[in-house]
Order: C-alpha cells, then structure tokens, then sequence
C-alpha cells in the first residue's frame, strides 16, 4: 500500500464516536484519520445512516447473524472507502475555481509541500497550455488521506451464544474486530493500542492482507501506538519473529493525551522522542532481520524497501510545537486529536457537548477514575454523562445498565464477567461492603471508589447518535448521556474552529488565540507527572502496599532526568530558540516540587541528582 502524505499531521482516534465518520468528512483532502472499531452497535447505525446519504440499499446485519460483529465492522469500512473513492473521483474531475473541492485540497496543504507549490506555480501562470498541463498534474498528485482503525486490544471480551455457550476465540471482541478490518476492501493500517494481546497479534497471521504477496504489495499495515522505546523494541519483535511488519510506531504522551493515560515510569516525551531519533536505524536494522528471516519460513520473498515510519502525539499545540517535533526529532508526522473536537467538518459532537467544551476552562480537565478498566482516564467537567451518573447516585441507583458489555472483565461475584461500572456489580459491591464494619468516614470513601466508575461503552458513542438521530432500526434506543475524552491541551483552546482555521494553526499560516496562557507541551506533561507521582506517594503513604517503593524511587529519578534533558535543550544555542523565557524557570519550578515531595524527606530514600 501508498504510504505517501502531503501532510504533516493526523487525526487520532477519538472515544468511540468523535472520529467515526472522519474519513467521509476529511480524507479527500488527504488528511489520515483513525476509526475506533471497537462498537459494532455504532458501525452498524453509523453505515444505516450513510447509505442512505449515499443513495445505497441499507441491509440490515442483526446480532442474529453468523459472525455479526465483523460482518458490520466489514460493511461500515467499505461503505466509508465507497465514499470517500467517489469524493475524490468527483474533485479530480472538478475545476480549481475558488471554492471548490479540488482548490481546498491543494489550499489546506503546507506550504513545505512540494504539490502546494506547484499549485501555487499554477496558479501565477499565464500561459494557458502550460496552466492545462500543471493542472492536469496536480489532478494527479491528489491522495486521500488513510481510513486507518483503532483496536484497543485490551477490550477483548469472550463471546457467548444466545443458548450461553461459549464461542471459538476467534469471536471475542478483539479478534473479531480485526477480522473485520482485515476482510475489508480498503488498504489502510490497523492501529493497536493499549499495550500486548498476544493472541490477537497471532491471529494476525491469519490473513494475507498483513503480508506482501508476488509484486511485494503488502495490502493492510500495523501500527503500534506505544509510550516509549522499550514498549515499542519488545512489541515489534514480537511481530516481525511472526512475519509482520510494524510500518509505523505512534508515540503518545503518557498523560497529556485524550482517553486512557497509561503514564510511564516518569519517563518524559522528549527523552523518549530523543531515544528512537539515536536507535531508529539500530530497531529497523534488528527488526528487519527478524522479519526477513520470518518471511522466509514462510516462502514468502521480503519486499526490497520497508516503511517505518516514527510518529508523536499528545498534547502539541502550536505551529512551533509541530514544527520542532518534525524538524528536531525526525519524526513523520505529529498527531493533533482533541483540538478538532471543536473543528465540526472533522469530528463528530452534538451540539451541547460542543458547547460545554467552548465554555470549558483549562481547570475542567483532568484525570479521573471513572474508567471500568482501572486506568486513569482523561475528561472533563460538567458532562451529560457525570450529570446522569450523579442523579443515579443521588436517586439509590448506582451504575449503569450494561447493553453492550465491551468492559465486562470482573468476576468477583459472578460467573460470567460484569463490568465494574454496571448497576449489577456496584449494587453487589454496595451490598459486601455494607456488611463490613467500617467507620462513616472510610466507608464512604470506599463507596465514592465503586460508584464513580461510568459507562465508557454508551457514553463515548451516544454523540454520533444523537448528532445523526440514528440507531439500528433509526431510532436512539440508548442513552443520550455523552461522555467526554479530551486531553488537558484542549483546555487552552476556545470557540468552534474551520477546518481551514485549525489547519492553518498548526501550519502556522494564522495562529488561534489561547483561552489562557499555556506553557509548552514538554512544561504541561512534566507538571501532569509531578501531580501524577505527587499522588502515587500519598497513596503509598497511606497503604504502603499500594505499590513498590523502588517504583516511586524510579519515577522520580526519570523526572529529574528529564528535566535536565529539556534543561540542556533549552540552554544550546542550536535548540534554544524553540522554547520561550519562561521555560528554564518552569524546570526549576517542577524540579523543586519533585524535590520538596514529603514521601522523599520521610523515607530517607536516595535519588540520582539532577546533575
């Protein structure tokens, strides 16, 4: 497949419904964009409503139907690529008038890009055969962006049938997904996050799409979102010993992004970035090895040339940003997720929800613990989602009703796996908690640990539904709370954007005004893991067996190695003009709150210093 882009940038994927439709909305214009495949109750009402945008019979796949979860993850990508192949035919046949389709393409581009130029070469000729000829050629040069999906791998539920048998493997959630990715007609990558499956990266191989045929032509890419080098060296050995190659490791910051934060041993980004910039030769060289040895098992003959490319996301706001982590670090592109959640011609949120986020300040966003999943989950204040979990609360009915059941994994009091966040299990765990013998104090603080868990399932996809007025059989018959998941970033940014607007910020052709002053994204993740091991060493003060020492210890000495990278950073001449004034007294800042932390001076514990 082409890994050609004339962007610099991506569009992550966003909970379950904010991206959904991406692709129809922006990759004519040859922005890359993810789709979460994770709800096939959503695809399903998602492709209902599409086809019949797109003037197409709309067959219905019931969860009566063999193999239905992909089947309907299956029919919703091909109905996407079905669109978005027609958007882009009908622009290359179309004019270069101002306004039009094939003009904005060319028009969102950065203005590095060698097709921008030649469009702006085109547009300052005069001589009519030579403008025919340059527009004929642009018309060439137009790519779509990628439709790539997302698999949490994590969420991987067994499957039962209706009589409560069990079913194969290959129909958990996890599997089934990617078997309806891979039986898909488009070519594009499955992005995997959320750490390991082993079983799931051996289903891989299963399917022929993963793998270069006779010409060399490798059909479907993998990528890995990781959060660090190590994470990313042991996962695509892993793969490659399989015959599968990783074309691109997507780095995100472990805290300051949207969703889920899987934070790393205090392990900052920059460092991070610095190290696959010094051994991305030596992890291409290692893991080309391996996978041509692989291939070769196989009787497949390996491709002469390979992509892999490094990307970062997580928190980058400015054209400087973007600019610094392409120009610094080498890497392919940057990913800018919650900023085109006020962008409505990239994502889709319903209109109350996109009003709550341009009223939202930088102090409504933060990490919570309403995720089943036990992680840390990034949202923010005032949703329809807390509204509705606090009147449950306040009405004596805790947790949510379980529909879809993606997060049910605990099954501490019953056979079949419930989900922590459900009406059954905060009920039962009410009830085992009633009887012990606690004081009003602690039992309330434990209760508070049970019912602050939400539904992720219907709150992360009820926003397409409602901003579609969809459902399987056209009507919403769930919830219509939504819940939020942005990163902190876009606690800085305000007011509903164009597409136009934001492209141009982050190309830095206009610059969108903060709601706030906003330090930069090395000084914002460093301030979110300061607070982060802040409140894990008050855990463990509390409980010391709440966690390891030594992992704290650890934390800390990464964080101050850190800040003594991005001190060094800003103090060379060569790098120094990418941060502002106020940077170096930021570090000093966080390095004497990580140093004046209460748990160091009463453990007597040894740190390395920060030389």
């Amino acid at each position: 497949m082409s890994t050609v882009c004339n962007h610099t940038f991506h569009i992550p994927v966003m909970g379950l419904a904010f991206t959904i439709d991406t692709p129809i909305k922006v990759a004519r214009y040859g922005i890359s964009s993810v789709i979460s495949i994770v709800d096939d109750v959503l695809t399903e009402s998602m492709r209902e409503y599409y086809a019949a945008k797109a003037g197409e019979a709309y067959t219905p796949i019931t969860a009566k139907d063999e193999d239905f979860r992909a089947r309907r993850i299956t029919a919703y990508i091909d109905l996407v690529k079905r669109i978005v192949d027609k958007q882009v035919q009908e622009m290359q046949r179309g004019s270069f008038e101002e306004g039009s389709d094939l003009a904005r393409y060319f028009q969102l581009l950065p203005e590095s890009s060698p097709v921008k130029q030649l469009y702006n070469t085109m547009l300052a000729t005069t001589i009519p055969e030579e403008k025919e000829a340059m527009c004929q050629q642009l018309r060439e040069e137009v790519r779509p962006g990628a439709i790539n999906v997302n698999i949490m791998t994590k969420v991987d539920k067994a499957n039962f049938t209706a009589a409560d048998e069990a079913l194969p493997p290959e129909f958990s959630d996890a599997l089934a997904a990617l078997r309806g990715f891979a039986q898909s007609t488009v070519e594009s990558a499955v992005v995997l996050s959320a750490g390991m499956n082993p079983r799931l990266y051996s289903y891989i191989e299963q399917f022929s799409d993963f793998f270069p045929d006779a010409n060399g032509r490798q059909r479907k890419e993998i990528i890995l979102k990781v959060s660090d080098y190590r994470s990313a060296y042991i996962q695509g050995k892993m793969l490659a010993k399989k015959g599968l190659w990783v074309s691109e490791f997507r780095i995100e910051s472990g805290l300051n992004c949207g969703g889920h934060a899987f934070a790393t041993e205090g392990l900052l980004l920059g460092p991070i970035l610095e190290q696959f910039k010094n051994q991305r030769n030596e992890l291409y060289q290692e893991l080309l090895g391996l996978y041509h040895q692989a291939l070769t098992t196989r009787g497949i003959v390996p491709p002469e040339t390979l992509p892999l490319r490094i990307t970062v996301q997580g928190g980058i706001g400015t054209t400087e940003e973007h600019s610094f982590l392409i120009g610094h670090y080498n890497v392919d592109s940057t990913g800018w997720g919650s900023p085109f959640l006020l962008v409505p011609e990239a994502t889709t949120v319903d209109d109350d929800t996109l009003q709550l986020l341009c009223r939202a300040r930088r102090s409504d966003y933060y990490t919570s613990d309403i995720s089943p999943l036990g992680v840390p989950f990034n949202t923010v204040r005032g949703t329809s989602s807390e509204q509705q979990k606090l009147q449950r609360i306040e009405a004596g009915r805790p947790g949510s009703p379980c529909i879809k059941k993606y997060l049910a994994s605990n099954t501490e009091f019953t056979n079949r796996p419930i989900c922590v966040g459900s009406r059954q299990y905060q009920a039962l765990k009410i009830q085992q908690l009633q009887q012990q013998d606690l004081s009003p104090e602690a039992y309330r603080k434990e209760y508070n640990r049970i019912v602050v868990k939400d539904c992720l399932c219907e709150g992360l996809a009820s926003s397409a539904l409602i901003t579609t007025g969809t459902g399987i059989g056209g009507r919403r018959k769930r919830s219509n709370a939504v819940l939020l998941c942005p990163g902190p970033n876009l606690g800085y940014f305000s007011g509903i954007r164009s597409l136009e607007d934001m492209i141009g910020h982050i190309y830095g052709r206009k610059h969108l005004h903060f709601s706030e002053e906003r330090p930069h994204m090395f000084i914002n993740e460093l301030n979110l893991y300061v607070e982060y091991l802040n409140k894990k060493a008050g855990e463990y003060v509390e409980s010391p067996a709440a966690g390891p020492r030594k992992y704290i210890e650890s934390f800390r000495n990464n964080l101050l190695i850190g800040i003594a990278y991005y001190a060094k950073l800003a103090g060379d001449p060569v790098t120094a003009h990418n941060f502002d004034s106020a940077f170096p007294q930021q570090l000093r800042r966080a390095e004497e709150q990580l140093r004046a932390m209460p748990f160091f001076k009463d453990t007597n514990c040894t740190i390395t210093e920060n030389q």
